[in-house]
């Protein structure tokens, strides 16, 4: 993730301003879904009748910008109903696209990389090295074990996509193997690094958040995240198993022969990427990491005969191949800066609508109204995985996912005597973890647009997010792992918890 962490959240309301009662808070909410399903499913079986709006449909299709402004809109009209002046709720609309902007200048960039590092030959090389290198059948467990080892290291989930993922996708691609799959692979491995590493902005929110210590934090996390790496690990195996191998790669030789003759793969095109690795191992921040990524990519280009006006262009508008073999030109046309022109106005919608959500209150009154209910400590941390999944939804930020049920519920946690990594470990499995499944969240945006793979076809396959939050909710109800407060308990020992 990009190391930009909010600070400051919903303020209570002023004299005129009253606070929204969870019912008038649910109302945007039901809005938002009633719209989703509006555009997402009624409007392009309809458009999709006629055979001439086909194209129509497929640009149209699964798009959520209207629904979040519309439903931006629906919050912003009961908030005023409640005595909340427009000059506030404009205020915290701007207030989350300010949060959100550190994530637009990565995707901007990320754009740009991708595009020079196909003109210059970086990316077609090391995907000729990895048809040589890896067996179809392998592929997919090898990529998520590949992306859990860089996202350890590095702490970054955006930087192990943007990186290794881009590499990763190309090489699926020329195998034959679903690029939806090979996605769901390279998400569940960076986002096991972007919980564990302790260069994860995120593994230091939540424990800062929960009043945890750091280490405690994710040695506790292992007891969740260790499990689901395994059944994301096993299962991956299991689909690679059961491709038909004969069916895969089988214009490899000839895709290899192209990008032979027109890149000429060299020890070259090694330099910049091992570059950008080493200073992201560094810690060295991901914006201007990137961005020299995507400017040596560019010289390299020259290099190899390409015009600067030409380099110009492709970061502009995406690199377009023209090998004659429509499989490889496929492969390699993309990237450049305006090719995320949709995805960073899905994140300013989705800032809208988040903006009117926090700073009018609605956000903590569904938070509360969740918390309310949580009567025991199983349900507890199922409410807190389940408030971190929704704010994700609703607030499209991993951050605030963490930070404001981190704050809602450090307290109820303190009197129930459960020690605050029960809580951190939450967040993370409710938050961190699942951000990358929403369309519209700035993560979920941001890896649909590195990877060139829509949220909803790769979703089904991020086994480790998808295995992490059920882990969770599991060791909540049976009590396992669930530790006790020292003060309330001699050791740190594991007890029921019910």
């Amino acid at each position: 993730m990009p190391a930009a962490t909010p600070h400051g959240f919903t303020s209570p309301p002023g004299a005129s301003e009253r606070e929204i009662p969870v019912l008038w808070a649910l109302v945007p909410v039901v809005s938002l879904i009633l719209l989703l399903f509006l555009v997402i499913v009624v409007v392009p079986m309809e458009l999709g009748g006629a055979a001439a709006q086909s194209e129509t449909t497929s640009k149209f299709e699964g798009s959520g910008h209207f629904p979040l402004i519309l439903a931006g809109a629906i919050g912003a009209l009961v908030a005023a109903r409640f005595g909340w002046k427009w000059h506030a709720i404009h205020a915290g609309m701007l207030y989350t696209i300010n949060l959100a902007m550190g994530a637009v200048l990565i995707l901007l960039v990320i754009g740009v990389l991708m595009a020079t590092w196909m003109a210059s030959g970086i990316v077609p090389a090391l995907i000729s090295w990895g048809l040589e290198l890896m067996a179809p059948s392998f592929f997919l467990p090898a990529t998520c074990a590949v992306c859990s080892f860089v996202s350890l290291v590095t702490g970054s989930s955006w930087s192990t996509a943007g990186t290794v993922g881009v590499a990763l996708i190309g090489v699926a691609q020329a195998m034959g193997i679903d690029p939806a799959m090979t996605a769901g692979a390279i998400i569940s491995g960076a986002y096991f690094g972007d919980k564990l590493s302790p260069m994860s902005d995120t593994t230091n929110l939540a424990p800062a958040m929960a009043g945890s210590d750091l280490f405690a934090h994710i040695r506790h996390m292992l007891w969740t995240t260790g499990p689901s790496w395994v059944i994301a690990m096993a299962t991956f195996t299991i689909v690679g198993l059961t491709m038909n191998a004969t069916d895969l790669g089988t214009s490899v030789d000839e895709i290899q022969t192209l990008l032979q003759e027109k890149f000429d793969p060299g020890p070259v095109h090694l330099v910049i990427p091992v570059l950008v690795i080493a200073m992201v191992f560094k810690r060295s921040p991901p914006l201007p990491t990137l961005a020299l990524g995507a400017g040596l990519g560019g010289v390299l280009a020259m290099f190899r005969g390409v015009q600067l006006s030409e380099v110009l262009s492709v970061g502009l508008n995406g690199y377009v191949s023209s090998t004659g073999n429509a499989a490889v030109d496929e492969l390699l046309s993309r990237g450049g800066m305006f090719s995320m022109h949709s995805t960073v106005f899905l994140i300013l919608a989705a800032m809208v609508f988040s903006g009117v959500l926090e700073r009018t209150g609605m956000l903590r009154v569904l938070a509360f109204s969740v918390l309310s209910r949580a009567d025991s400590t199983r349900s507890l941390i199922a409410s807190t995985v389940l408030t971190s999944i929704g704010a994700n939804i609703l607030a499209a930020d991993q951050y605030i996912s963490v930070v404001v049920p981190g704050r809602m519920y450090a307290e109820e946690y303190r009197r129930r005597g459960l020690a605050p990594q029960n809580l951190s470990r939450a967040l993370e499995d409710g938050g961190t973890i699942t951000s990358p499944l929403i369309p519209w969240n700035t993560c979920g945006a941001f890896m649909s647009a590195a990877l060139g793979v829509a949220t909803g076809s790769y979703a089904m396959y991020c086994f480790l997010n998808l295995a992490n939050p059920i882990v969770s909710i599991f060791y909540g109800v049976t009590g396992w792992t669930i530790l006790k407060a020292p003060e309330q308990a001699g050791s740190q020992a594991p007890d029921s918890g019910i």
